[in-house]
């Protein structure tokens, strides 16, 4: 079988791994449990701080290390859920730090904090991590405090995620969103902006709006879905999108095959260059045309003429033996 993949056999990992990041009370958590089925793992003993009607439904590990993590994700039935929230992302890095050390002191240093070494083997734990998730077909989201930037006259908002390694792990991630509140009105961009980090790889609205689902008292007054319905449905439909495109790309290439191999003379390549422009083209596929047709010319003995723009039968070579008169 060959490695070699068509656009629409491409195995898509149809699951987000995203990052939600900002100030303490602008509903991150909630935010986060609002993707389907989750299984909250609160890190930063902060879950009593959600609204317990959001808690509704949902299943949570208090977590006090590394290990403790571990040991559910290898052995407890996962099989319910399709999300797991880290909350936070921060503190779960703490905890694999601890754990890295503890495992190997050498990657430690006296302070407690990890040698550049360990800072190489938490990202490949953490890179390995979020695989795994994915292999395990489920979402990961992780929720992050607000951290400030400052570069030059300029503040930056980005997630408290790293610290100085912060770039290398986010490159193992789908989405990171800035949430934010202006007056009353709470939004999320995934953009990055001058003033604040994003990752947008599934093409989402540059600002969401986050409805309001709880009255003046906290009492709930809609279900709690954003993540589901607006982000990870819309990622879903832009997955669609792209496999169609990818299965009306192979098909037009199928059909130009099928034309190239009618062509047996200058008179129908030069038939096929007429209508190359009627094809429906799709990505690169008049490129594709054009060498298809550029091989069956060479095939032929077709020599093409740049002035005139048309194919010319080869020329016949005269085999007469010369005379001996």
């Amino acid at each position: 079988m060959s490695l070699i993949k068509k656009p629409s056999e491409l195995n898509i990992q149809g699951k987000i791994k995203g990052l939600i990041y900002g100030q303490p009370g602008m509903g991150k958590t909630t935010i986060a449990l609002s993707a389907p089925k989750p299984l909250l793992f609160d890190f930063d003993k902060g879950v009593h701080r959600v609204n317990f009607a959001h808690l509704d439904g949902v299943d949570t590990v208090q977590v006090t290390s590394y290990q403790d993590f571990l040991d559910v994700i290898n052995n407890e039935n996962l099989t319910p859920y399709e999300t797991l929230v880290i909350d936070t992302g921060g503190k779960c890095l703490d905890f694999m730090s601890e754990y890295i050390i503890k495992n190997n002191p050498k990657m430690g240093k006296g302070n407690g904090a990890l040698t550049l070494q360990g800072y190489g083997e938490r990202k490949g734990l953490f890179s390995s991590l979020v695989k795994r998730i994915s292999l395990m077909d489920k979402h990961i989201i992780f929720v992050a405090h607000r951290d400030t930037k400052t570069e030059g006259d300029d503040t930056r908002y980005v997630p408290q995620f790293g610290g100085s390694s912060y770039d290398s792990l986010v490159t193992e991630l789908d989405l990171v969103g800035y949430l934010e509140a202006n007056g009353r009105e709470r939004t999320i961009t995934f953009d990055p902006t001058s003033r604040n980090d994003g990752k947008n790889t599934c093409n989402l609205p540059s600002v969401m709006k986050i409805p309001v689902i709880v009255d003046e008292n906290g009492n709930p007054t809609a279900p709690n879905n954003f993540f589901s319905e607006h982000v990870i449905k819309a990622y879903a439909k832009r997955l669609g999108a792209s496999k169609l495109a990818g299965e009306k790309y192979n098909t037009l290439i199928e059909e130009l095959k099928h034309e190239i191999l009618l062509i047996t003379d200058a008179d129908s390549a030069n038939d096929f260059v007429g209508r190359i422009e009627a094809f429906e083209h799709i990505g690169n596929s008049k490129a594709v045309a054009g060498q298809l047709l550029a091989t069956k010319a060479k095939e032929l003995g077709l020599s093409f003429d740049k002035e005139t723009k048309v194919y010319q039968a080869p020329v016949q070579k005269d085999n007469a033996k010369p005379s001996l008169v």
